[in-house]
């Protein structure tokens, strides 16, 4: 693990509802990877898959404010209870935190009982959206809320984007292990992704009649946190369906439960073997993490719970996979680096679309 400054920034941890003072990383300790430095209120260049370091001050950007004369797209809401679904129901929450596993530091023990639940989705739909015409989408974790609608209004008008319709989902409830959103998050299969092909997109398609592509190269997934892991997961497990990746401050860290002999190190596998065993995919990935981000080093004691070392971890396989990727390090950024999404978001998701082309009709 790479050489620590200390600092003080109070973070709530949802897996262990602890408050931690967490440490600054520097962009030149120890182990972290090589990175081009950023002027103020910069964003990388659109052309360039590599990492880089903004901040600490951050400009936030024009495409977040209306723009007179832009369509504007419509926002729409609908839920999901759980007992209508296939998948996932019942959901599962616990009631206290885990005991770590005496056979096994990797895993935690967890009681848990089962739960009914409802899930909120939002749906985007473009201005410019053609009834009848096939849609490329994004799906975004943690919805519904969709305030990032004056920034797609603008990408798309600019014809910086293609006109994407935005699915954003509301989780299970709860956190981490035990609890049905680290069930659908952080487990290392392709279940939640199967979940929102059969129960999710289905309603949308149905309830707003737009027809959604099928074409992986025209689907993305985003997140944060565990819903950052989740968008890699759904894409990795289920290459068929996503090629395209969004992340800030990724838990690609060890949160899967239950255990799982396969994939016995959770999304921390990703950078431990997966991505290096593995020849490369069809995947497009945008990563971010802040310089404060999230350490746990004592909740499992499994050297698998600090978000920036798992990032770092992640740019360096990535580059070495050859992988279309970028990687931000946002300095004066805690978990979730909101701050510096102020500044970035319009661009990680033009980026992120970069280089896609409908496939044309037979």
């Amino acid at each position: 693990m790479f050489k620590l400054r200390i600092a003080v920034l109070m973070t709530v941890f949802a897996c262990s509802g602890s408050a931690i003072a967490q440490p600054v990383r520097n962009y030149d300790d120890k182990g972290a990877p090589p990175f081009k430095v950023l002027k103020e209120g910069e964003n990388p260049p659109l052309d360039a898959s590599d990492n880089f370091v903004i901040g600490p001050k951050y400009a936030p950007a024009p495409e977040r404010n209306k723009v007179e004369g832009v369509p504007e797209g419509k926002v729409q809401q609908f839920e999901i209870d759980s007992k209508d679904t296939k998948l996932f129901n019942p959901g599962i929450a616990r009631k206290v935190f885990g005991k770590v596993d005496p056979k096994n530091p990797k895993t935690l023990i967890v009681e848990t009982h089962n739960i009914d639940y409802k899930r909120k989705v939002g749906v985007y739909i473009p201005a410019q959206y053609k009834e009848g015409t096939e849609a490329p989408f994004m799906v975004v974790h943690d919805g519904p809320g969709l305030g990032m609608k004056t920034i797609l209004d603008n990408l798309i008008a600019q014809k910086r984007i293609p006109p994407i319709i935005v699915i954003s989902i509301a989780n299970g409830g709860g956190d981490a292990q035990g609890h049905e959103r680290g069930k659908e998050y952080d487990n290392m299969n392709g279940d939640y992704a199967e979940y929102i092909e059969t129960e999710v997109l289905p309603r949308v398609e149905k309830n707003y009649k737009v027809k959604l592509t099928k074409d992986p190269d025209g689907r993305a997934a985003m997140g944060s946190s565990s819903g950052g892991s989740c968008a890699l997961i759904m894409a990795w497990f289920r290459t068929d369906l996503y090629h395209r990746v969004l992340t800030t401050s990724g838990t690609f860290v060890n949160q899967a439960w239950p255990f799982d002999e396969k994939y016995p190190d959770g999304a921390w596998g990703f950078h431990e073997t997966l991505i290096p065993k593995n020849d490369k995919k069809p995947i497009r990935l945008f990563i971010s993490v802040g310089d404060k981000d999230s350490l746990n080093p004592n909740i499992m004691r499994d050297d698998m719970h600090d978000w920036v070392e798992a990032n770092h971890r992640m740019a360096k396989v990535l580059k070495e996979k050859g992988y279309e990727y970028q990687y931000l390090f946002c300095r004066g950024a805690g978990h979730g680096i909101g701050n510096a999404q102020a500044q970035f978001l319009p661009h990680a998701i033009e980026w992120v679309w970069k280089g896609y082309a409908p496939k044309k009709d037979k």
